[in-house]
């Protein structure tokens, strides 16, 4: 079963086709091939599902999201209508972790919020100048583009990799922030860049780790934040309830250790992914394909959203592990994709 397919074939049966799924390996595997899946919480995987299934085009899909609103047994949902498909062979998965920061800050600048978080520059249209340029050259200030302003620089670059966030405004209240643009230029890992000049080992490197250093080595820091020629502008995003979870990508509010960002190109977003990930905190979950980011690629990768606030954060930033996801696809979907399963 399954095997390369065409990129011709993919594209005519799938929404989520492209030419990189072509050299694929698909296989469809029985729901007792999934470690653990019967001990998830399947009724909550399905809440999450239906928080977003309205906005998927597909005609499978949105008849498979009609069905799960007065759906009341997740998992015979799941296994009823569903067939879950590995994509991408054998070859380990990458598992990462992010979170929503949460930043102190204000619609004002003054002595101790003076680092600003910026809009999207109208002319910026694909591939714009780099991190480096941006800061170095001021080509973002006077220009009336700042959202808002907070009181660490650190913080600033760790919410462009989040892409998402939560403000405390000293004024009172919150102000929350998402993914607005980005400069066209392609993500560079810092924490592998500690490691390729020898400061820290791969297994030492985490958020707080460069977070740490960077605030002890002021100068070189600023510098090796700039070795990522990538920069996130944002939007401000209204806060309904600021106890929701942010908005993924697409444009809803994603759950704390339900949702993942994917690869859209192989994985569908709003799709059911079984994940087993390994590590010295295992997880065994039904989650859903809410999210995208733009270090997220490839079909055995995903992201695992842990939350908000710090305690999130320092869980997020200890995830680097391997294992296997599988997507769960509407059953015409799957045997169209894999036909001689």
């Amino acid at each position: 079963m399954g095997g390369g397919l065409t990129a011709r074939f993919l594209a005519a049966t799938l929404a989520f086709a492209s030419p990189a799924m072509a050299d694929q390996p698909v296989r469809i595997l029985d729901f007792s091939d999934l470690r653990g899946w019967g001990e998830d919480n399947h009724d909550a995987a399905l809440e999450v599902f239906v928080n977003t299934c309205p906005d998927m085009g597909d005609s499978e899909w949105q008849s498979l999201c009609a069905l799960a609103q007065s759906q009341t047994d997740g998992r015979a949902f799941f296994e009823l209508f569903f067939r879950p498909v590995l994509i991408g062979g054998d070859r380990p998965a990458l598992f990462t972790g992010y979170f929503e920061p949460e930043l102190d800050g204000s619609r004002y600048r003054s002595a101790r919020f003076r680092y600003p978080l910026y809009r999207l520059p109208p002319e910026v249209d694909g591939l714009w100048h780099s991190r480096a340029e941006i800061e170095t050259q001021g080509l973002l200030e006077g220009r009336g583009l700042e959202i808002a302003w907070v009181d660490d620089p650190v913080d600033v670059f760790f919410l462009q990799i989040q892409g998402s966030g939560r403000i405390h405004l000293a004024e009172g209240g919150y102000l929350r922030v998402g993914y607005g643009g980005r400069n066209g230029h392609e993500y560079r890992s810092v924490g592998q860049e500690m490691v390729r000049r020898g400061i820290y080992q791969p297994h030492q490197v985490s958020a707080q780790v460069i977070r740490a250093w960077v605030a002890r080595n002021p100068i070189a820091g600023e510098e090796l934040l700039r070795h990522n020629p990538s920069y996130v502008f944002f939007r401000e995003v209204q806060i309904r309830d600021p106890n929701d979870g942010p908005l993924g990508a697409m444009n809803r509010s994603i759950t704390s250790h339900r949702t993942i960002a994917v690869d859209p190109e192989f994985t569908p977003l709003g799709a059911p992914v079984w994940i087993e990930k390994g590590g010295e905190q295992p997880i065994q979950r039904l989650m859903i394909a809410q999210d995208t980011g733009s270090a997220i690629r490839g079909a055995q990768r995903a992201d695992i959203f842990y939350g908000s606030g710090d305690a999130a954060g320092q869980q997020a930033g200890r995830i680097r592990d391997p294992g296997r996801m599988i997507v769960l696809l509407p059953i015409e979907i799957a045997h169209r994709l894999v036909p001689d399963a």
